[in-house]
């Protein structure tokens, strides 16, 4: 019999992998606080959940390969839906979004789901293992 791990860890393996994503996104904000006419970005994680959901539903994505040779597309990205610009609280002279502090308390916010998320899944693993040797 063997295991399925996208039945065993569910959503978590996605979320962990959002949360990275998301800081990739967050920290480019900060480093770019500076540049003129810069828009600031952020994941939606409602957007994300539901196409992940969609895309689970309806299987992953799959190409024709017209050669023996070629190399399985599966599991692509289909976009990014939940990329979005972020809406400035206050006006700027050089047109630039990004307000560094909430930048920073958005960083330090995905840092703690990023951890609870790492936390989770680590301990399913560590259920699976002791499943695996019988404890």
């Amino acid at each position: 019999m063997s295991i399925s791990f996208d039945r065993a860890l569910g959503i978590h393996e996605k979320a962990l992998g959002f949360r990275a994503q998301r800081a990739e996104v967050l920290a480019n904000n900060i480093a770019n606080a500076d540049t003129p006419h810069y828009k600031a970005r952020d994941l939606d994680f409602a957007t994300v959940l539901a196409e992940q959901s969609n895309k689970s539903a309806r299987g992953p994505v799959s190409l024709n390969r017209t050669d023996s040779k070629h190399i399985a597309a599966e599991g692509i990205s289909s976009g990014e839906a939940g990329l979005l610009y972020r809406s400035p609280l206050h006006a700027s002279i050089d047109q630039n979004t990004v307000d560094l502090q909430i930048e920073q308390s958005n960083y330090a916010e995905n840092a703690v789901h990023f951890q609870a998320s790492f936390t989770l899944l680590n301990s399913k693993f560590k259920g699976l293992v002791s499943a695996l040797r019988g404890e």
